[in-house]
């Protein structure tokens, strides 16, 4: 059957090579967002927690290529098809769109129009599941530092890459994909994540 992610010691791996073309913080903040997705993941019944990790390892994946703003979507999911993961790159494109609409991005568009509509189109064409909510509730817990509650994280991306039309819905989408999994869990998010409420008032940056 073909993968449609790699395993975790291939994604790993893929990430360490990032790692070391582009050394930053953006690592550090994709293995928190494996860990929480593997841990929320595995208190999820039918869901599969070793892919949770993979996809969540994996999801800023293009910022291999040195900084860059918000061109390493496109980046990423181009790259994991390449490799063949077609869930992976999915996760690359819809990691920063719970709400699916490309305005609500946070950030430089530091790319070209064509580049731009390559990225609307296919997130249009998008069709998310628990993997793609997951990973985008994860990416609001993990910033590099470690576990933290999400108005933290929330407001530390706001304060670095401004706010848009779009910023209420999205959070509030956001909340609402939490509380999804909180239910499904029996728990809050909190409660797997370790050193979240105390990381949140350490003053640890993100």
């Amino acid at each position: 059957m073909e993968r449609t992610f790699p395993e975790r010691e291939t994604a790993e791996q893929i990430l360490g090579e990032a790692e070391r073309k582009n050394p930053g913080p953006w690592a550090d903040h994709s293995r928190n967002a494996a860990r929480a997705a593997e841990n929320i993941a595995g208190r999820c019944p039918g869901m599969d927690a070793e892919k949770a990790y993979a996809l969540g390892l994996l999801h800023d994946i293009g910022r291999k290529d040195g900084p860059n703003g918000l061109r390493h979507i496109l980046v990423g999911y181009q790259y994991c098809l390449v490799l063949g993961f077609s869930k992976s790159a999915q996760i690359c494109l819809t990691h920063s769109f719970p709400l699916g609409k490309i305005g609500e991005a946070q950030g430089e568009w530091d790319c070209t129009e064509e580049e731009y509509d390559t990225v609307d189109r296919c997130l249009s064409k998008a069709r998310y599941d628990e993997y793609d909510r997951l990973i985008q509730l994860c990416d609001a817990l993990a910033p590099a530092s470690g576990f933290c509650l999400m108005e933290k994280r929330l407001v530390d991306i706001a304060l670095r890459h401004g706010v848009n039309a779009l910023t209420q819905e999205k959070w509030k989408a956001l909340f609402r994909i939490k509380t999804q999994f909180e239910l499904r869990m029996g728990i809050s998010v909190y409660g797997v994540l370790p050193g979240s409420v105390e990381n949140t008032f350490s003053g640890a940056g993100s």
